[in-house]
């Protein structure tokens, strides 16, 4: 079925970085569509932090509070999922619905692949972690260890060395031969210690990690433990659009400019559709410059054609 109305942009995801965008618009008087499949990467945590006035909020109350603000200006949302995306911006949705937009904002995010540890899932974003920046100060010195599942682990087992003097660095699948002396030098003047050994799963007790299974049979207490997902962007929207793509350590992101313009003219990538290292704060500040330079844009398109006519 396609609908007859035609949106002026169509803001494909509804997390942080979408939600901006559609705000700024909305504001703008754009008639703007937000499309949302309701899969947010931080769904497993009881709390975001370090997003000033929000430090602590819960995502869910975060991401509703958003949908409430761009309600008030007109911004319509729809739970679906962008299934493909045609020439001309023909957006067609997992429904069936195929809508038209003369702008695109894609906010797709990316999906993190966990380390296949039993119990690693199941305790991910209780005491299983990944972000020190987003975590760090609620374990704060607790007995931490960090699963290695590449020699970068190193850098994660440095890091959360600043919120806990107790870490222990599991190197997993990781050969102590694979890491250098700078590694070492540096784990062992941060006072992390380094057990080689494959883990086997987590001790949970009442609810609660309390220690880390090897393969040996030996158990090391401990409290929290931060692994390294592996970062799989949701890009397949920008690929069948053509956006050149740029392969880094953490997958593939779009080419953009400043204000998240991709390669594609009149396609916006914004939050973690456009870098790994985007946390929530910086997601809705790329959205917000995607949507101010997204309405400069059309205001400008609009007025030359019409003294072209």
């Amino acid at each position: 079925m396609t609908d007859t109305h035609a949106y002026e942009v169509i803001v494909i995801g509804g997390g942080a970085a979408g939600l901006s965008a559609a705000l700024v618009l909305g504001r703008a008087r754009r008639r703007t569509l937000v499309v949302d499949a309701g899969e947010p990467r931080n769904a497993p945590s009881a709390h975001l932090q370090g997003y000033l006035t929000r430090d602590g909020m819960s995502p869910a109350e975060f991401l509703a509070t958003g949908r409430e603000e761009i309600a008030r200006y007109g911004v319509e949302l729809v739970q679906d999922r962008v299934v493909e995306v045609a020439e001309g911006f023909a957006v067609t949705l997992e429904s069936g619905r195929t809508l038209r937009a003369r702008r695109l904002v894609v906010a797709t995010g990316l999906k993190d692949e966990l380390p296949t540890v039993p119990g690693v899932a199941e305790r991910f974003g209780k005491d299983v972690l990944h972000c020190p920046y987003c975590h760090g100060w609620e374990v704060r010195d607790q007995a931490f260890g960090v699963l290695a599942t590449t020699p970068l682990s190193v850098h994660q087992a440095l890091m959360v060395s600043q919120w806990s003097k107790d870490v222990t660095f599991f190197l997993h699948t990781v050969a102590e031969s694979d890491l250098s002396d700078d590694d070492l030098r540096r784990l062992a003047t941060a006072g992390v210690k380094v057990v080689p050994g494959e883990v086997a799963g987590l001790r949970i007790e009442a609810d609660r990690l309390t220690g880390v299974h090897l393969t040996d049979g030996s158990v090391h207490a401990r409290e929290a433990l931060f692994v390294a997902p592996r970062a799989v962007p949701q890009n397949g929207l920008l690929e069948q659009l053509g956006a050149e793509l740029n392969e880094t350590p953490f997958g593939a992101y779009p080419v953009v400019d400043a204000t998240g313009q991709t390669t594609v003219p009149g396609v916006w990538a914004v939050g973690n559709a456009m870098g790994f290292g985007e946390q929530v704060i910086n997601a809705a500040a790329g959205g917000y410059r995607a949507g101010a330079t997204i309405n400069g844009e059309l205001l400008m398109a609009d007025l030359d054609s019409a003294v072209q006519v």
